[in-house]
Parts: C-alpha cells; sequence; structure tokens
C-alpha cells in the first residue's frame, strides 16, 4: 500500500518579502562560507582601485572577518545607497552591462552579507583623517551613518556570519576546512592582480605579506616571486612562459611542464580581463593541448591570463560570476588551443624554458619575456626531473672522446661494443676473460693521463649537444649518455616511441585523409539540431574522412570513414563529432582517435627493450630527439630521460665534504 504523504500547501495571497529576507534569499547564492564574504569584499576594494588590501580573520572568518584597502572611498552622498540592494556605480544602462568591465557590478553582495552577518563600513575619500561609518539593522535594513575616523580608504568589517540563520551555520564544516576554503580565494585573487599589495592574517599571525609589482614593470623575477610565494618555487622552475597576442586577445602566464603535472586539479587558474573564471570551453582547450604529453589521470598545472574586448565576454551568467560566455566561442578556443599547443611543442630539449628568440617569437606571434627561473635544491639521492638545458648545435663529437673500448683494451670507433669472451665452469678457461677485464682497466688508466685529459678538456661545454654523447646501453633498456651537466639517462623504447609517433603524425597532416566507403552504408538517427550540424559542416567532415549525407529531419546515413579507423563504431563516433561541433565548434575526436592509432602503430615500430644497441646508434637516437617535439615524455606521458648533475653525484659520494 502506498501512502500520499504529500500535504496540500494553504493558498496563501502573494505578497511583498520584506527587505531583510529579501536579501537572505539572495545570500544563499552569494554568501556559501566565509571565503565567498572575502571574494565579494576584496573584489569591492580592487574596483575602488586599491593598491593595498589587509586581510585579519578569527576563526576561519566566522568570528572576523576585516578587510581595510587604500582605494578611492565612498563618499558621503553615496553611503546611504552603499548597503542598499540592487545598488552600485559600476553600471547604468544595458550597454553598460554588455561590456562590464569591473568585478562586480550587481549591487548585491554588501546588502546580501549584511543580512546574514554583522557589516560595518567605515569609509573616508581623503587623507584628512575624517570618515564615515554606516551600518544597516533592522527589518527594513535601513543605513545609518555617522562621523568616524578613518585614513584614505575603506574597512570592511564583518562579524559573526550567519547569527541569525542558524540552519545556514550549521552547514559550515570545520575551522579548518573552512580557513583552507578561504585561503584558497586569497590565492586565487592575489594571482588574479599582480600590482596590488595583499597581507593576511589569522588569529593574529601573519600568514601572508605579498608585495605589489608595478603594473609596467620589466622584471619578471618580481612576478615569479609572487607566483612560488603563492604556489611554491618548484612550479615556477618547472614551468614554461608563455605571451601569445592574436587581433584583440592576449594569453600569458605560466604553463607547467608536463612532468609537473598533479593528481588534482588543484593548481589551473585561469583569468578573463582579471577575473578568475572556471569554463568548460576553457578546460577543453587547455586539456587538447596536453593530449599527447600528460600520464593518464594527470591534470596539468597553470597559471593563465586572458585579455579580450568586455565587450565580447559575458560575465553575467552566473550568481557568483565563476563562469563566462563568449561571444564567438569556437575563436577562443582555438587562440588558447594553438597557443599553448605551439608553446608545449616548442619546448624541445636543450630550447630556453623562459623566453623565445624575438624572430621566433615574431613568427609565432609571441611577445618574448625572457623570464629565468630559479633552479630548486634537490635533497641528496632524489633524482631531479627533467630541465632545460642551454644548447648551441655540435656537428662533432669532443676531443679525446672515444666511442667504445674494445675488451682487448684498444680504443674502437666502430660504434659498437666487442663481444666478451664467454665463461665457464672451468677457471682456466675464465682466465682469458679475466685477462681482458684487466688490460681493459688498465686502459681506462691510461686515458686519464695528463695530455688525455688536456685533449678532452678542450672541447668547450657549449659544443656539446643537450643529451650529450653515448656511454653505454644499460640491461637493453636505458642509455647512459655524458653532457655538460653530468649524466643523461634515456629510456630508449619511450624516446624512440615518441619520435616515431611524431613522424608519423606529421606524414598524416602532410597527406589528405584516406576515406573507405562502407560495404553497407549505416543509418544513424539524430534530432533535428544534429541534422542541421551534419549539413552546416559537411565539408569539415568529408576532409576528416567522414561522409554524411541526409535521409530525413531526423535520420543520417554513414557512407565512408576514415582508413585508420577500419572496424570503429561508426554510429558512436557519429554521435561524438556532432556533440564536439555543437559544444565547441571543431571536432577533435576524430583526430584524438586517429591519434591513438598512431600512437598504437609507434608503440609496435619502435626499438624493444632488451635490443643492443650500438654507440652510433645511441647516438642517432639522441640527436633525434633533441629535434623532435615533446620528446620530454612518451606517447602514454611518461619520462623519456632525466639528468644527474655533477652536484648531486659528488653529493651521494659525499666529495668535497
Amino acid at each position: 500500500m502506498i501512502l500520499n504523504t504529500v500535504k496540500s500547501l494553504e493558498v496563501k495571497p502573494i505578497q511583498l518579502l520584506s527587505p531583510r529576507l529579501a536579501n537572505q534569499i539572495a545570500a544563499g547564492e552569494v554568501v556559501e562560507r566565509p571565503a565567498s564574504v572575502l571574494k565579494e569584499l576584496v573584489e569591492n576594494c580592487l574596483d575602488a582601485g586599491a593598491s593595498q588590501i589587509d586581510i585579519e580573520l578569527e576563526d576561519a572568518g566566522v568570528k572576523l572577518l576585516k578587510i581595510r584597502d587604500n582605494g578611492s572611498g565612498i563618499g558621503l552622498e553615496n553611503l546611504p545607497l552603499a548597503l542598499a540592494r540592487h545598488a552600485t556605480s559600476k553600471i547604468v544602462t544595458l550597454d553598460d552591462l554588455e561590456g562590464v568591465a569591473s568585478l562586480g557590478f550587481r549591487g548585491e553582495a554588501l546588502a546580501s552579507i549584511s543580512s546574514v552577518a554583522r557589516l560595518e563600513l567605515i569609509t573616508s575619500t581623503d587623507d584628512s583623517g575624517k570618515g564615515w561609518r554606516v551600518v544597516a539593522e533592522g527589518r527594513e535594513m535601513q543605513s545609518q551613518v555617522t562621523p568616524a575616523p578613518h585614513p584614505r580608504g575603506t574597512s570592511l568589517i564583518v562579524r559573526d556570519l550567519f547569527f541569525n540563520t542558524p540552519a545556514r551555520r550549521k552547514f559550515l564544516r570545520t575551522e579548518r576546512t573552512e580557513y583552507n576554503h578561504l585561503e584558497e580565494v586569497f590565492r586565487r585573487l592575489a594571482l588574479s592582480r599582480l600590482d596590488v599589495g595583499f597581507t593576511l592574517k589569522h588569529q593574529g599571525k601573519l600568514i601572508h605579506q605579498l608585495s605589489a609589482i608595478p603594473f609596467d614593470t620589466d622584471d619578471e623575477r618580481l612576478q615569479q616571486r609572487r607566483i612560488a610565494q603563492l604556489l611554491g618555487k618548484e612550479l615556477v622552475a618547472q614551468a614554461l612562459t608563455i605571451e601569445a597576442v592574436a587581433t584583440g586577445i592576449q594569453l600569458m602566464g605560466w604553463v607547467g611542464l608536463p612532468v609537473y603535472a598533479r593528481a588534482q586539479a588543484d593548481r589551473q587558474y585561469f583569468f578573463v580581463n582579471g577575473r578568475v573564471v572556471r569554463d568548460k570551453l576553457v578546460a577543453h582547450a587547455i586539456r587538447q593541448a596536453y593530449q599527447d604529453v600528460l600520464y593518464g589521470g594527470r591534470h596539468p598545472v597553470f597559471v593563465l591570463y586572458l585579455d579580450v574586448d568586455p565587450k565580447v565576454v559575458d560575465v553575467n551568467v552566473h550568481p557568483t560570476k565563476h563562469e563566462v560566455r563568449f561571444r564567438d566561442g569556437r575563436w577562443v578556443h582555438d587562440f588558447i588551443f594553438s597557443s599553448l599547443h605551439r608553446r608545449l611543442s616548442g619546448a624541445l630539449i636543450g630550447a630556453e624554458k623562459h623566453s623565445e628568440p624575438k624572430a621566433v617569437a615574431a613568427q609565432n606571434n609571441y611577445l618574448p619575456l625572457d623570464r629565468s627561473a630559479p633552479q630548486t635544491n634537490q635533497p641528496v639521492g632524489q633524482l631531479r626531473e627533467q630541465t632545460a638545458l642551454n644548447w648551441q648545435p655540435a656537428t662533432e663529437q669532443p676531443a679525446g672522446y672515444s666511442s667504445t673500448v674494445s675488451a682487448n683494451g684498444s680504443s674502437g670507433s666502430s660504434g659498437s661494443f666487442a663481444k666478451t669472451t664467454k665463461t665457464t665452469k672451468n677457471t682456466q678457461a675464465a682466465l682469458p676473460a679475466v685477462g681482458a677485464t684487466l688490460e681493459f682497466y688498465r686502459q681506462l688508466a691510461k686515458d686519464t693521463d695528463p695530455a688525455s685529459s688536456q685533449a678532452a678538456s678542450s672541447t668547450p661545454a657549449s659544443t656539446v649537444p643537450p643529451l650529450g654523447y653515448a656511454l653505454a646501453q644499460m640491461q637493453g633498456i636505458y642509455i647512459l649518455a655524458q653532457n655538460a651537466k653530468g649524466l643523461v639517462v634515456v629510456d630508449m623504447h619511450a624516446a624512440h616511441e615518441r619520435i616515431t609517433y611524431e613522424r608519423l603524425k606529421k606524414d598524416w597532416l602532410q597527406r589528405p585523409l584516406a576515406a573507405q566507403p562502407l560495404l553497407v552504408p549505416e543509418a544513424v538517427n539524430v534530432d533535428e539540431e544534429a541534422t542541421e550540424l551534419a549539413s552546416q559542416h559537411s565539408e569539415l567532415l568529408n576532409d576528416l574522412g567522414v561522409q554524411l549525407d541526409v535521409l530525413g529531419p531526423q535520420e543520417l546515413v554513414v557512407r565512408s570513414m576514415p582508413v585508420l579507423l577500419q572496424g570503429a563504431n561508426a554510429a558512436a563516433l557519429v554521435f561524438t563529432l556532432l556533440d564536439e561541433l555543437k559544444r565547441y565548434g571543431t571536432a577533435t575526436s576524430l583526430e584524438n582517435s586517429i591519434h591513438a592509432v598512431l600512437a598504437s602503430i609507434a608503440c609496435h615500430a619502435s626499438v624493444r627493450a632488451g635490443r643492443k644497441l650500438a654507440i652510433l646508434e645511441m647516438n642517432a637516437l639522441l640527436r633525434d630527439m633533441e629535434i623532435t617535439q615533446r620528446s620530454d615524455q612518451c606517447n602514454h606521458g611518461r619520462p623519456t630521460w632525466f639528468q644527474l648533475s655533477m652536484q648531486e653525484l659528488d653529493a651521494l659520494f659525499l666529495r668535497g665534504r
């Protein structure tokens, strides 16, 4: 038996809500926790032109949240409306709303906060020391203005958050959790405006003190210092700088190397005209740029700033303004993807991490930044990830370098190791091998005489390629090489796999995509919008090797598929393509599928573990790595090499102590 537990609601007359109740309802969207209050108030400070913002917290902002700035302040004539709902100085007409350049514009944040907390605002517009205090209390939320001393700027004091809404207060987490949310909001705001100084105190303890960076400074070290203070020095050391410019749009910031990817997407900051946003279109473009170089399940690290005309971006699409909508989403998507893809691809082994030559920068629409990242100190015994190496092309090996030493002790240049003598159970049979080994070490001792050392050191370090020259092969898996910094270890299969994969992709792009007609065309049922998309993008689909014909308002037929995707599910591929065309204006799933096929081919066609390579073959592989894009990682995102410097080797053996 099913009981009807729905009670009929009593019909009540329609009536206006009281200002306090209306503000409390609005606060449900704007004020979620103390971090939401911090965001709204600091954004008001930034809109007021503040160059210094000081924040004090008690009990993770629940008991006290105080913010003080040195901005323009609020005039006495405007104070009665400062805490009123839908009162703002940011916009006046609909045209102003379509091109909002300020962070706030709705005029409801202060009213909403004052309805669920005890809010006090003290402000002054000059340096006389005279100011005014305004609070809003009572059922009608009437503003009360009284004189109060205050320097130029504004102080906002919020006490006892959710004191009058106990149900909301019960949903707050522990003090530690709420503080973590506050610090993350502080981090985003401090990253959004490097030209503003910030301080953060909690329970009277100074947590962050960030100096303002002049807006027109050319010293990149100051910007890197702000990034390092907020996100750690390792990010700066493991990041590439980017600055790409096109007509009406600019992208700049830092993108982490693939080896610095994280298990969580907690170090991703994207700003549009100074506003931090989380946008699906932007996230898709960045994810596509890292498509071939991230290990499975990892997330890239980035701090990126996108500047566009405010009129081409709509920020009024989310209550907390965390999401935006671009007028031409495909244009923005393609620009972000191409800029990041080109920068990540251009990070060849040995290339500069933090700047590009001016000629190259102009050719790629980049502005050279000439950034230099500080190096991090590694603990003894810990191997460092790949770092950029300074390289000038070398056409020959350094003086005194020998490809190999034969078993009889003579230097050889044949490019292969001499075969060792087989050992048997008979001790007498093993003596020749022992003698050869002793002769080998005697030859090494001869090679270290002063004349030989002088010849070896006569080659300048700048002429040594980034990955140096091969010394030996270890266990048929790794190549050991020596460069100007020390020892290089290369995973030969992973490296060759990336080289082969990039060549296959290049060959695929240089020829039209071959299509294979289906023996039996496959009908696909779709909605009318998908049919229209298929008609509009028929030329693009044909270029990709997919021929679609419209049979009816809700029916398509697939007549051909790319040759590389023989046996694939045609219907599933069509659905995915049309969905991407609808959401992003581009079809990347087909390209990703083809890349997956090429990656599989490259994996099976690459040199396998256990294969013995000659010295010349090893050196050829190293040289190919230095000119191949994305050769720091294999197709699956695993590292292909690492560097162990002489300082790290000395530390392992306690040399110099």
